[in-house]
């Protein structure tokens, strides 16, 4: 039987560290708490499993050394980071337009959170820098798809946070004008992590 790749305190050290880097405000986070504010929980959970799969994407090319083409391409981490900022303003532009009658929310949907994780530099950069240094002597490949899979855990578990924030929300803006409200806020956050996302700069 194949002995799991991890050491007991490699999980230990590498779960809390994952879920508090899972917590930090970004895009997918933001659009996650944006999708449950306009239209509840269950668009959300569904948009969540489109950022986990686009991680699992992530995992398997930051494992197999495919990362390095954005690293080491200032055309690919141009094309990448830009994409994503026309991505993110076309989805905070929706947003902040989107109807208040009950109409379908712009930002549902797994596609658009697996769209943002994969047009996002960062996300990428994520994985290069925080898993490796988790790795001790073994199989780096091995480790690196565990250390993936938890994190995956822990970045889905993280996005619950932000899901509850924005049903909360969802709960509280009852009326016509609260909906209005909760698309201005969810709208400028996405605009917001847009140009924090056109500020990025290519490690090294």
């Amino acid at each position: 039987m194949t002995e799991f790749p991890l050491a007991a305190w490699q999980v230990a050290v590498f779960l809390p560290a994952a879920f508090l880097m899972g917590l930090t405000p970004g895009p997918n986070n933001f659009l996650a708490m944006a999708t449950a504010g306009r239209a509840g929980p269950g668009p959300a959970l569904r948009g969540l499993g489109g950022r986990c799969a686009a991680f699992a994407i992530l995992v398997i090319l930051v494992a197999f050394g495919l990362d390095r083409l954005l690293a080491g391409s200032q055309l690919a981490f141009a094309v990448l980071k830009w994409g994503g900022v026309a991505y993110l303003c076309y989805l905070a532009w929706r947003t902040w337009t989107a109807p208040v009658d009950g109409g379908p929310d712009p930002s549902s949907g797994g596609w658009r959170e697996f769209l943002t994780c994969m047009a996002n530099p960062k996300a990428y950069l994520l994985m290069t820098a925080f898993l490796p240094q988790f790795l001790t002597t073994g199989d780096p490949l091995l480790q690196l798809l565990a250390l993936g899979v938890l994190y995956i855990v822990m970045e889905a578990l993280a996005a619950l946070v932000w899901i509850g924030a924005g049903a909360l929300m969802h709960r509280g803006a009852l009326t016509p004008r609260g909906r209005l409200w909760l698309n201005r806020l969810f709208g400028g956050l996405l605009g917001g992590a847009a140009l924090l996302l056109a500020r990025a700069t290519q490690p090294g």
